[in-house]
């Protein structure tokens, strides 16, 4: 395994999120939802695609706080434009389980 310098690490922004707004994303290549994700006053809501569509619908995805990385270069999925990128770890299936604050925390909060 590399390791890295902290420096390295404070230089990628994970920040806690709200989803505001789910949906299927129809003209994605896998099944995947296009979310809009509050990270409060600072940062703003964000646009993200994810591929988590196996253990999440976009009701249940609606309210929920997520972890996300905020400062990649926005990057076009098809007709979306990634400005976020919501992280997860993937289960024994092999599906993606949404990585997440155990309680409330303001929204933007830095993961440190």
């Amino acid at each position: 395994m590399d390791t890295i310098a902290w420096d390295d690490f404070m230089k990628v922004q994970l920040r806690v999120g709200r989803i505001v707004a789910a949906e299927v994303f129809k003209e994605a290549r896998r099944p995947a939802y296009k979310l809009q994700v509050d990270f409060g006053g600072e940062i703003g809501v964000k646009k993200s695609s994810a591929q988590i569509t196996a253990h999440y619908t976009p009701e249940s995805l609606v309210g929920r706080l997520v972890v996300a990385v905020v400062n990649f270069a926005p990057k076009q999925i098809g007709p979306l434009m990634s400005e976020c990128l919501v992280t997860g770890f993937h289960d024994e299936t092999g599906h993606v389980r949404l990585c997440v604050p155990d309680g409330e925390v303001p929204l933007g909060t830095r993961l440190l």
